[in-house]
């Protein structure tokens, strides 16, 4: 089984008769650090607002999220968490063809079954016409588009242009949320579960131009954010010191894993620049991670994500101790291999 998505820890404890809190899950990629010293604080004190009906659409979320992005005020559609908003966009946003630059997200391709799929490193094949997607930095390998090829495509292009930027604030890229006045055919989706720490809250945002929020809003459905979801998030927010502790710990320690990986036969590690690494193996992947799983240690394998040639994984990055448990684990199963 090809486990390019996210294991279900949970699941997966019981069934192996687990305790899930045993278990290390580097198959999702969230911030080691987070939440946010007083999101806590906020979403114990929101409580006392879980009798009423939150805003129908969060305005003054989406207003907090703008100031902080330096967004047009009416360019941001909240929902709950990234994902969602691409399974949205691809029911109700748009009906025509789509292309999807490859390695990318198994959700992506999920959300766009029928997709062209195209080569994330090569420009020059992507469509000029129909919905393209793209992720920066790349969702698979960590490694960046760079910004003026962004810019000429997005540019160049008859049909729409969706960014995914969920683990951009992990780098020092800039979002591309800022051009969406100069160009109305781009679309960027922003997930806050990643870098904040907040994937139990589900928060996602999805900025555009004003016809294309419009004509979202129009066929959006009511109440996408939950008071507690709105009160952690703009608790998060606050926190501004957060987000350069979280960068450089996670500078310092992705390259403190990839130099020690580096040392293992038969492990390539790629360059990345998000919270997680891709690494190409001599062996089977699957292998791999079946003797990860009996030392309770989940990844993902790549090997055939389209886009993805040979064998291929994907880990988070996560606190010293975590880490070390995952490079000793590692040094086992390549000596034993």
């Amino acid at each position: 089984m090809i486990h390019a998505r996210n294991w279900d820890v949970y699941a997966l404890s019981r069934a192996h008769g687990w305790d899930w809190r045993d278990v290390l899950d580097l198959s999702v990629s969230i911030n080691p650090l987070g939440p946010p010293d007083g999101v806590r604080e906020a979403i114990v004190t929101a409580a006392d607002s879980i009798d009423r009906y939150p805003e129908v659409e969060p305005h003054a979320a989406a207003a907090a999220l703008a100031e902080r992005w330096g967004a047009p005020g009416d360019s941001l559609l909240l929902g709950n968490g990234a994902t969602e908003l691409l399974y949205f966009m691809a029911r109700a946003g748009w009906q025509g063809p789509v292309s999807i630059a490859i390695p990318t997200g198994p959700d992506i391709l999920r959300a766009f079954p029928r997709a062209i799929k195209v080569p994330v490193a090569d420009p020059d094949r992507w469509p000029q016409r129909g919905l393209l997607i793209l992720t920066q930095p790349n969702a698979v390998t960590g490694e960046a588009i760079a910004p003026e090829v962004l810019r000429r495509a997005i540019a160049a292009r008859e049909g729409p242009v969706v960014v995914e930027e969920s683990f951009l604030e992990f780098t020092d890229l800039e979002s591309a949320i800022g051009w969406v006045d100069s160009y109305p055919n781009l679309l960027v989706l922003r997930s806050l579960s990643k870098f904040y720490g907040l994937p139990g809250l589900r928060i996602g945002a999805l900025a555009a131009g004003k016809e294309w929020i419009a004509r979202l809003r129009r066929r959006r459905e009511p109440w996408s954010l939950s008071v507690l979801a709105e009160a952690a998030l703009r608790a998060a927010l606050a926190d501004e010191t957060f987000v350069r502790r979280s960068r450089a710990f996670m500078n310092a320690e992705r390259e403190w894993v990839a130099e020690n990986l580096r040392e293992l036969p038969g492990v390539e590690v790629a360059p990345g620049i998000a919270n997680f690494l891709f690494a190409r193996i001599d062996g089977k992947a699957e292998d791999f991670l079946a003797s990860m799983l009996e030392r309770r240690i989940l990844l993902n394998t790549c090997t055939a994500l389209p886009g993805i040639e040979g064998e291929a994984i994907r880990f988070a990055v996560r606190g010293r101790e975590e880490n070390q448990r995952f490079l000793e684990a590692a040094r086992e199963c390549c000596t034993a291999a």
